[in-house]
């Protein structure tokens, strides 16, 4: 893949997260619609390709009024990733040569990976997880949507056990998905699928789009490394 689609494609994407992200704030207090309405047309020129640089520039000055409105991140990680990968974006866009530009769009690659990493290491390292008494809270307690019929999962400890377990290993062995191509498509998709189950169960969509605006960074740099592996055999 190559840097130029591979941009493309995060542009794309990047573009439907915030739509989606904005689009929440049309009923708001007035305050909030002032910022979010030109958040929705800025969305719609990243979409469609115009003008791309000044573009994500508009929406780096708009965030940082969000962040002034909400006195920080409001929707806390996915609001961060949102922000940094639209920084990134818009660096390469202004990086006056290309291996600049590549070391920007690697940067963000290499931090989609540790996100996962390092939440399985928060995970692991707490006994509440590693007991499999978190996923228990969270389906007692959570104030998230979760139906009445999977809270029920609260009670059979074998499985949120087996979950918990499942998750923390899966997030801290990310990063060896990058050794192949293969691995990574694979790491992708159960990553995806992950997210998608999280905005079913507890109404985290930001994070499923948003997420998924990163993965073409990754599979970029995965590409780029294997090709640097082969100039050198």
């Amino acid at each position: 893949m190559s840097l130029d689609l591979a941009l493309r494609l995060t542009e794309i994407l990047l573009g439907l997260a915030f739509l989606q992200q904005s689009l929440e704030h049309l009923h708001a207090p007035k305050d909030e619609q002032r910022l979010f309405f030109p958040r929705i047309v800025l969305s719609v020129l990243l979409l469609l390709g115009f003008y791309t640089q000044w573009v994500c520039l508009g929406l780096v000055l708009l965030g940082l009024f969000i962040l002034k409105r909400f006195q920080g991140p409001y929707n806390g990680g996915s609001d961060r990733m949102s922000l940094l990968i639209l920084c990134c974006v818009s660096l390469v866009h202004f990086m006056p040569a290309l291996r600049w530009q590549e070391y920007v769009f690697g940067y963000l690659a290499l931090q989609l990976a540790l996100s996962y990493f390092i939440s399985g290491w928060v995970k692991i390292v707490n006994p509440e997880w590693r007991s499999g008494r978190a996923l228990q809270d969270v389906f007692c307690f959570s104030a998230y949507p979760v139906s009445e019929s999977l809270r029920g999962w609260a009670d059979r400890p074998r499985l949120l056990l087996l979950m918990s377990w499942a998750v923390m290993l899966f997030e801290l062995l990310f990063p060896f998905t990058l050794l192949t191509q293969t691995t990574l498509i694979i790491g992708l998709v159960i990553a995806a699928i992950f997210h998608f189950g999280n905005a079913l169960l507890f109404g985290l969509n930001r994070f499923f789009w948003i997420w998924l605006a990163a993965y073409p960074s990754i599979l970029w740099l995965q590409h780029r490394i294997f090709d640097a592996g082969q100039i050198w055999n």
